[in-house]
Parts: C-alpha cells; structure tokens; sequence
C-alpha cells in the first residue's frame, strides 16, 4: 500500500510537472528570459564592469632633464598603464592639471636625481587623484613596481617611497589580478538569482489570474505535488542556466574549474531550489502576476547584489547589513563558486556554505507548501 501510495504521488507530481512544461512550451518569453538573458548580461556586465585600471594619464613634471631621468619616464610608461598626457614645466602647473580632472596623477622627478642614482639611490614623487580611492591605491602599486624595475635597469634604487621595511607580495589564486576573475562568479550568483525567482514567481499567479486553480482543486493533488510539481521544469532550465553560464565564463573569459565538480553542483543545484522556492513563495502569497514580479525583483535584486559579497566585503558591512547577509542564499553560493572556480576547494572546505543552502531551500519550500491553501478566497 505504501508503495501505491508513493507511486500515485510521483505520478501526480510527474503530471502537474508536464502540465508547467506546457505552458513554457507555449510561452516562449519565459525560455528567453531563463536562459539567454543570464547569458547576454553575464557578457555585458563582465565586460563593462571592471575594477582593472590602466592608461592612467600622467603629467611628468622632470625637473631634472637628463638622459637618466628621460630614460626613467620612457620605462614606467613603456607598459601603456601609464600614458602622458602633458609635459609639466612647474609643480604647480601639474597640479592645476589634476585638480581639473585632466590627468590622474603627477610624476615629479627633482634636480639632482642622476647624481642620487649614482651615488647609490635616489626618490621620485608621485601625486595620484585620491578622489577615486580604487584607482588612486591601483596607481600607487603599479607606479612602485614600474619605478623599481627601472631603478634596477637604470643601475641604482629608484623608489616612489622609501620605506624602512621592503614587503614582496604574491597574490594567490588570481596573479594577474583581473576583475572578470573576481566578478563572474559573483555575477553568476546574482544573474542566477534574478531569473530564478522572478520566473517562478510569475507561475501561481498567472494560475490565479486565468482562474485555473479552481481546475486545481477539483483534482485529488496536494498541495505539496503542486508546488514540487511546478518546480521541477522550472530547476531543470536552472540548471541548464548555471552551465551555460559556466561555459561562457570559461570560454569569454577565461575563468578556470580548479575545485570539486560534485561541490559546484550539489550548491548549484540547493541554491537553485532556494530561489526558486523563493519566487514561488511570493507567487503563492501575492497571487498576482505584477506584485508577484515587484516583491520578486526587490527581494533578489539589491540583496543578491549588494549583501552577497559580490561587490562589497561582508566584513565591511556595518554590524546590522552583516546579521541580514546571513540570510541572503546568494552570499553563500557566491562564496561556494568562488571556493571552487578561483580557489579550487571541494567540499570539505565548503560543506557549511551548502549546509546554509539547503537549510534555506528546506524553509522556503516548506512555508510555500504551508501557505498555499486549496480555497479560492
């Protein structure tokens, strides 16, 4: 009896499962808006968003004049991360020039450096635009790098600053520093998100909207065969979602799968319960199709994007945003795709990122199925 009884469930759910893929078939917007919008955003926003600085325009201020100090603006700009845009003749002038905006920094090399760099050592200064704190840090340590390795070309120490401490820095997992490394992922994560609540966030309230429901409740499915039934066309185009947004990620950008295969698609796949148990939820309680995609927008966008750690550090976030990060799924997968495209972590290392994953996909499905009541009113 227990098996005619799980045998008529699965039969149930399998039903109301080919009755959702009907309607996808027959709205082709919804497979659009599943699978090639993640694709063409994750494209757009990896190339135009980026963190990466070059062709920093510099106004060279060379007090100095000799072939050794012309030799030493040749090379920090050699790279093109440095571009001059204007021969300074003053101090002054120079910093005319950056507090109109015309230039990012002022490369000043004083009177007397050949002699420093052949007595064994000599400082150039640099002034860089702190209005932007990213390019004005990026502009340092790049300017720092260029000036050593021309000090040792030009046969004596040339530093920016100088320290009494000198710090060699490697940087793991991501060498050349590219932003695309550093945001796909995240990108992914919130691209992912977006889509998979506000398609399902639409299915309940589009039955309630054409009456439909009511066909519903005159059948023997439960509520919880509705809502399993309902999510299982709708996780199988998620998952098609998160490969090929994987492809392209490897493939447009170059971004490698260093961990756990069974890790990236056991967080995939709880991440894309959650959320779509998320979208269903708000179906289920809105019951209207454009509140239903309000709530659905609100609640994934701006948390996928700005609580996540996709752009911004948890540990920055004041004490209060910290404590509701917690709840936000996205924070957790975006640490898991991190952990194994960059890192190359398996699951004895992201096992509590899953277990936060599955502990939110269990209570939004379970308070979507309590929610749904079988009552027109």
């Amino acid at each position: 009896m227990a098996a005619t009884r799980v045998n008529r469930r699965m039969g149930r759910i399998l039903a109301m499962a080919g009755k959702e893929v009907l309607h996808i078939r027959r709205d082709i917007r919804t497979l659009y808006l599943a699978l090639a919008m993640p694709v063409l955003m994750l494209v757009l926003f990896g190339f135009g968003i980026s963190f990466d600085v070059d062709h920093l325009e510099l106004v060279v201020v060379d007090q100095d004049r000799t072939d050794l100090s012309r030799e030493l603006v040749r090379q920090v700009t050699a790279s093109q991360e440095f571009v001059v845009v204007q021969d300074g003749t003053s101090p002054d002038e120079a910093l005319g020039a950056l507090r109109r905006g015309a230039a990012t920094g002022v490369f000043l090399i004083n009177k007397g450096f050949a002699e420093d760099v052949k007595r064994g050592g000599a400082q150039v200064q640099l002034l860089v635009d702190g209005s932007d704190g990213n390019t004005a840090t990026q502009a340092l340590a790049k300017a720092q790098a260029l000036v050593e390795m021309a000090g040792r070309n030009l046969g004596g120490p040339v530093r920016v600053t100088a320290p009494p401490l000198e710090a060699r820095v490697r940087t793991l997992f991501n060498p050349d520093a590219r932003s695309a490394m550093f945001l796909v992922p995240g990108l992914a994560a919130y691209l992912l998100a977006i889509v998979a609540v506000l398609i399902t966030a639409l299915t309940v309230a589009r039955e309630w909207e054409r009456g439909s429901m009511e066909q519903l409740f005159a059948t023997p499915v439960g509520r919880l065969e509705i809502v399993v039934g309902k999510l299982l066309p709708y996780l199988g185009i998620g998952l098609l979602q998160v490969l090929l947004v994987l492809t392209v990620g490897a493939w447009v950008f170059d971004v490698p799968v260093r961990g756990s295969l069974l890790a990236l698609g056991l967080g995939s796949f709880l991440f894309l319960v959650g959320m779509l148990g998320q979208g269903l939820l708000i179906s289920v309680v809105t019951r209207n199709q454009v509140v239903a995609t309000q709530v659905a927008t609100i609640t994934s966008v701006l948390p996928s994007m700005l609580l996540s750690g996709f752009i911004f550090p948890i540990e920055n976030l004041p004490p209060p945003l910290k404590l509701i990060s917690t709840l936000i799924p996205a924070r957790y997968f975006v640490a898991t795709l991190r952990g194994v495209l960059l890192r190359g972590n398996g699951l004895d290392v992201l096992w509590p990122q899953l277990v936060a994953l599955a502990l939110f996909a269990a209570l939004v499905l379970a308070v979507a199925t309590r929610r749904f009541q079988r009552r027109l009113d």
